[in-house]
């Protein structure tokens, strides 16, 4: 005769206090002249293998990076649009407390494209930042302010023929912004599916020459060119507080560019540039209204 029994094996196994899984198995035992097969030992191997898949498996999963500030594009991109505030409110205090013959027109000309270009850019980066693309919109106006003066005081003085050649800029500039904005996209898709190598891989790049990823930073070349033709410009009709946000501006984008997606590589070499720029002529500033004012009046 054959002799069956079943019996039940449940399992658990239970890692760091908690169950992991629980199954019941039955296994049947037959008894016959002695001769008896247990799986047991399978049993408890298969059981062993599942343990030791699932503490590998943990120790795969790795740590949550604890985010510094200094990875962090929110803080950054927080800083410089702090410091763009900053430059918007330079210009409106200037146009309160300082007379139109300190202005800069072609400093005033290419802070208005970049504002434009930059207030776009704020809103379509990731993360984006509402706060950097608020304060371009209010250096628009602000620096618009700037320009309006800036031309006044030139009429006032006669050079009415300097006033007209800035005007015919300021109108080409406009309708060479508004051809772009209307027939870029057309352009890139065309060279995009053209098939000429790297040229199509340029036109169709995420911070390529038909995006604002590229245009944005460029207009940022053009504010540390300015800067740099005017490196002898005399101290006295250099604005303190528009340098000041200038220079803070340089050194936080400086690292936000890094952070963004995508990054953004010309963003980060232009500010680099903005930085030295606009610190030497704030250095020169401060030298020359208080450090060397201070020895002239001790030695009075």
């Amino acid at each position: 005769m054959l002799a069956f029994r079943s019996i039940v094996v449940t399992n658990k196994a239970v890692i760091n206090g908690k169950t992991l899984f629980h199954s019941s198995k039955i296994l049947s035992r037959r008894s016959s002249g002695g001769n008896q097969k247990l799986t047991f030992r399978k049993l408890r191997s298969s059981l062993e293998a599942k343990k030791g898949s699932m503490k590998n498996t943990k120790n795969e999963i790795p740590p949550k990076e604890k985010k510094s500030l200094w990875n962090s594009a929110e803080f950054w991109g927080g800083c410089g649009a702090l410091a763009g505030w900053g430059m918007s409110g330079a210009a409106i205090y200037d146009a309160s407390q300082s007379g139109a013959e300190i202005i800069s027109l072609n400093m005033t000309g290419v802070l208005l494209v970049y504002s434009s270009l930059f207030a776009r850019w704020a809103c379509i980066v990731k993360p984006q930042n509402l706060l950097l693309c608020s304060c371009h919109i209010a250096n628009i106006f602000a620096q618009a302010n700037q320009m309006r003066r800036a031309l006044e005081f030139k009429m006032e003085c006669g050079e009415n023929k300097q006033v007209q050649d800035i005007v015919m800029k300021a109108v080409g500039a406009v309708a060479t912004g508004i051809g772009c904005f209307f027939f870029g996209p057309m352009v890139q898709n065309g060279l995009s599916q053209a098939n000429l190598g790297i040229v199509s891989s340029i036109a169709a790049a995420d911070a390529g020459p038909f995006t604002v990823h590229f245009w944005a930073p460029m207009s940022k070349w053009l504010i540390s060119g300015a800067s740099f033709v005017d490196l002898n410009r005399p101290t006295d009709k250099i604005s303190i507080a528009q340098y000041t946000a200038l220079t803070l501006t340089g050194f936080f984008f400086t690292r936000y560019s890094l952070l963004v997606t995508p990054i953004n590589y010309t963003l980060c070499s232009v500010n680099v540039a903005l930085f030295g720029s606009s610190a030497w002529h704030l250095g020169r500033k401060v030298n020359a209204d208080y450090i060397i004012t201070k020895d002239k009046d001790e030695k009075k």
